[in-house]
């Protein structure tokens, strides 16, 4: 561990961030996996109310900086075309 007080009081918010970060991933992952598993099920009316669950989570994640607008716009549009696939 550091010595200087600074990167001490660093390390510890750093490992809150991480630990928060790495909750709001994980859930992000498994709304989306949901979604992937609802697609492949074929329902479209709960696809596309998974989709919305899933997009909502994203965008949250990006405001609290756990992934970058162009990937979680990535992602949301690859959802989009795989629901849009099911006709």
């Amino acid at each position: 561990m550091a010595n200087i007080k600074q990167q001490k009081k660093r390390v510890l918010t750093n490992e809150k961030r991480r630990v928060r970060n790495k909750s709001i991933r994980s859930a992000v992952r498994t709304e989306i996996r949901k979604f992937n598993e609802i697609v492949d099920g074929g329902d479209k009316s709960a696809a596309e109310e998974q989709l919305r669950v899933a997009s909502r989570k994203l965008d949250k994640a990006v405001t609290k900086g756990v992934f970058h607008r162009n990937n979680a716009a990535n992602k949301k549009s690859n959802m989009a075309r795989a629901l849009n696939k099911l006709g």
